[in-house]
C-alpha cells in the first residue's frame, strides 16, 4: 500500500497508528520516500528469514511458566525496533507521528506523540499473552488494538482533510461463530473492534475524503485461524506485500 501511495505521490502530514500499524507508521514517518518504503518491506522480509520470534516451544513454555503472563520476552522486537528506527524521539521525527497503547491502570486510550520512540511503539505493539506489557513512566501498556484498532477518528482530531486507512486485512474477513473456547474472545474482540471502526467511519464529515485501501488478499483466511494471531506469522509476508501493492495500484487508478 505503501509503495502504491508513494508511486501516486501520496506524502504524508501526520501518520497515526496503532499495533503492528504503529512500527510500519514510524518508519514511513522517519523516512516518508520511495526509499523508505523499500528499506521497510526490506526489513519484514529479514523478519520472515529470521527466527527472532520463534523460539522452541520449550523455550516459549519456559517465558510463560516464569512470566505467567506471556509467551515471549520483548528483546528481540526491542533489537529489531532500535536497529530500524534508531533512538530518536517521536517529536524529532520529520512527518508529525502520533501511536496508541492501551493503560492498564487508567484503562484508557493513551496517545504518544513526544518522548522515545522505540518505547512507544513497543507498547503500542505489546500483543496481550505473547509480550509483557510495556512500563513508561510508572504506567504499563498493552497493543493500542485494545482500545483503538483502526484510529481514523484520531486522525481527524488532528486536522485530517485527506485519510488513506491502511490495514491489514482482519476486516475482509467474514465472522463465524465460536466453535472453540479460545475462540469466543478472539470473536468477541473482533465485534467490537470492527464496531468502532464502522461507527468511527459513519461519523466522519462528507467533507472529508477517505480511502480504506484495499490489501488484495486473494482467499483470507477463516478469522478464527489462530495463526493469524501469531506475533511473527511471516510465511507469506512478501507474496502479501505484492498482492497488496497490486490491488493499491488498481484502486489509485480508479477515477473519482
Amino acid at each position: 500500500m505503501l509503495r502504491a501511495l508513494t508511486e501516486f505521490g501520496v506524502v504524508p502530514d501526520l501518520v497515526v497508528g496503532t499495533s503492528i500499524g504503529a512500527i510500519n507508521g514510524a518508519a514511513i514517518a522517519a523516512e516518508p520516500t520511495a526509499a523508505g518504503v523499500a528499506g521497510l518491506a526490506q526489513t519484514w522480509s529479514d523478519i520472515e528469514r529470521s527466527d527472532a520470534f520463534e523460539g522452541s516451544l520449550v523455550g516459549r513454555l519456559a517465558t510463560l511458566a516464569r512470566s505467567r503472563t506471556h509467551l515471549h520476552e520483548n528483546d528481540a522486537l526491542r533489537g529489531l525496533l532500535e536497529e530500524s528506527l534508531g533512538l530518536g524521539l517521536i517529536e524529532e521525527l520529520p512527518v508529525t507521528f502520533e501511536c496508541v497503547a492501551a493503560c492498564i491502570e487508567t484503562a484508557s486510550e493513551r496517545w504518544f506523540s513526544s518522548g522515545p520512540l522505540v518505547d512507544a511503539v513497543l507498547a503500542s505493539s505489546a500483543v496481550p499473552g505473547m509480550l509483557p506489557p510495556v512500563e513508561i513512566e510508572g504506567e504499563h501498556f498493552l497493543d493500542g488494538g485494545i482500545v483503538n484498532s483502526i484510529p481514523v477518528a484520531r486522525a481527524v482530531q488532528l486536522g485530517a482533510e485527506v485519510i488513506y486507512v491502511l490495514h491489514v486485512g482482519r476486516v475482509e474477513r467474514s465472522l463465524e461463530p465460536p466453535r472453540w473456547p479460545w475462540e469466543v474472545a478472539l470473536v468477541a474482540f473482533e465485534i467490537a473492534r470492527r464496531h468502532r471502526f464502522i461507527g468511527d467511519l459513519a461519523s466522519l464529515s462528507d467533507e472529508l475524503e477517505v480511502h480504506v485501501m484495499p490489501t488484495g488478499q486473494i482467499d483470507p483466511p477463516r478469522y478464527p485461524d489462530l495463526s493469524q494471531f501469531r506475533h511473527r506469522d511471516a510465511s507469506k509476508i512478501r507474496d502479501q506485500i505484492a498482492h497488496a501493492y497490486e490491488a493499491s495500484v488498481r484502486y489509485l487508478q480508479e477515477p473519482r
